[in-house]
C-alpha cells in the first residue's frame, strides 16, 4: 500500500494532533509530499511536539478550516485529503453548540465546496465517529445501526459525514468516512478529557494521581491502537472500493472501564484507581455499553487491527513516561 502515496501530495487538517500527526509520519515513511493544515488552538489537539522528528519534512500551515480561502488554496495539487480536523469535546459541543457547528459542520462543506471547484479528482477520507450512534439498541454495532446521537457533537459529526457522501454521490468527489472508536495512543491529548478520557487517566497515573472511573466501571467499550486507526485511513484512501462509503472501525477486544483501570495500573506498577459519580453534564450525553462491528471494513479493504490492547496501553504509557512534560501543558 505504500508505493501507492510514493511521490503523490497529501493534505492533512488537523494535521498537528494526534491521528494526524501519526497519519504524517507513514506518509513521510512512504515518499508522499505531505502538508499539515492546523489551527494550533489550545483547546484542540495539535501539538508541534508531535512532529518534532519529521519537522523538516513537511510543510506545515497554521490555518483554521474555517477560513474557506485558506482552504481552497491548499487543496489544490493535492492527491490526497485525509480530512482529520474537529471539534471533539462532546461536553464543549453542548456548552458551545455554534462553534462545534461551525467546525464540524459549517466548515465541512466550505472544504468541500473548494474540492468541487479547485481539485474534484482528490481522493478524501474523512474522519468520522461512532458517537452518531448514540446509546446502542443492539451490540456490536455495524452501519446499519440507527443514528441517534446524544450530544450536538454527534449531530454536526453526522452533518459533516453526510456531506461527504453527498458531493460523493452527486458531484464524483472520491469521498468516504470512517466511524473511528476509542483511538489512543502515542501524542493523544492528555491535558484533559477533551479528546480522550484515557489520556487524563494516564496523566493522573504518571502524576501519581487516581484514575476516575465514572458510574459503576461496568461500561464496555473498544479501543483501536492509533497506528492501527492510519492503516484503515491509508487503507480507505487507496482503495476504489471505499468511495461513498461508511465504515466502522473497532475492535474484538472489548473491556469494561473498571477492568482497563485495573489493567493500566497494572502496567505502570502503580497507582490506584476509584469509582466516582458522573458529573451531570457527562451523564446526561452517555451511552453506556458501546463496541463495533467492523465486519464491513475487514471484509471490503481487509483492514482488522493489528495492536492487542495490552501492547499498546504499554507503548502508550511509555511514550508519556519520556515525553509527558511536552504535553502536560502543551496540547
Amino acid at each position: 500500500m505504500s508505493a501507492a502515496f510514493s511521490g503523490s501530495r497529501a493534505l492533512i487538517t488537523g494535521g498537528l494532533g494526534f491521528i494526524g500527526s501519526n497519519l504524517a509520519r507513514r506518509l513521510v515513511g512512504a515518499g508522499a509530499k505531505v502538508t499539515l493544515m492546523d489551527s494550533l488552538i489550545p483547546e484542540y489537539g495539535g501539538n508541534l511536539f508531535n512532529i518534532h522528528d519529521i519537522r523538516d519534512r513537511v510543510e506545515v500551515s497554521i490555518t483554521d478550516v474555517r477560513d474557506p480561502h485558506a482552504v481552497a488554496h491548499l487543496v489544490q495539487g493535492q492527491d490526497f485529503l485525509f480530512n482529520l480536523a474537529g471539534q471533539t469535546s462532546h461536553v464543549d459541543s453542548m456548552t458551545d453548540p455554534a462553534t462545534d457547528l461551525q467546525i464540524n459542520a459549517a466548515a465541512q462543506l466550505s472544504i468541500l465546496e473548494a474540492c468541487k471547484k479547485h481539485n474534484p479528482r482528490i481522493r478524501l477520507v474523512f474522519a468520522s465517529t461512532r458517537q452518531l450512534y448514540g446509546r446502542p439498541q443492539y451490540l456490536p454495532v455495524d452501519e446499519k445501526h440507527p443514528i441517534r446521537p446524544v450530544d450536538v457533537n454527534g449531530i454536526n459529526k453526522l452533518a459533516g459525514e453526510w456531506y461527504h457522501l453527498l458531493y460523493s454521490d452527486v458531484y464524483g468527489i472520491k469521498a468516504c468516512a470512517l466511524r473511528l472508536t476509542n483511538t489512543y495512543g502515542p501524542g493523544m491529548r492528555v491535558k484533559d478529557a477533551r479528546q480522550t478520557f484515557l489520556g487524563i487517566w494516564i496523566r493522573n497515573l504518571i502524576h501519581g494521581k487516581p484514575i476516575l472511573v465514572f458510574g459503576e466501571g461496568t461500561q464496555l467499550r473498544d479501543f483501536n491502537y492509533v497506528d492501527d486507526a492510519v492503516e484503515a485511513l491509508l487503507a480507505a484512501a487507496v482503495d476504489p472500493k471505499a468511495v461513498g462509503e461508511v465504515f466502522n472501525l473497532g475492535s474484538s477486544e472489548v473491556v469494561s472501564l473498571l477492568a482497563l483501570a485495573d489493567r493500566l495500573v497494572a502496567l505502570h506498577g502503580s497507582g490506584s484507581r476509584e469509582i466516582v459519580p458522573f458529573p451531570p453534564e457527562r451523564n446526561a450525553i452517555d451511552i453506556g455499553d458501546y463496541y463495533s462491528d467492523f465486519a464491513k471494513i475487514r471484509g471490503t479493504l481487509g483492514w482488522a487491527p493489528k495492536v492487542g490492547l495490552e501492547q499498546g496501553l504499554r507503548q502508550t504509557l511509555a511514550y508519556y513516561a519520556r515525553h509527558g512534560s511536552q504535553y502536560w501543558n502543551g496540547s
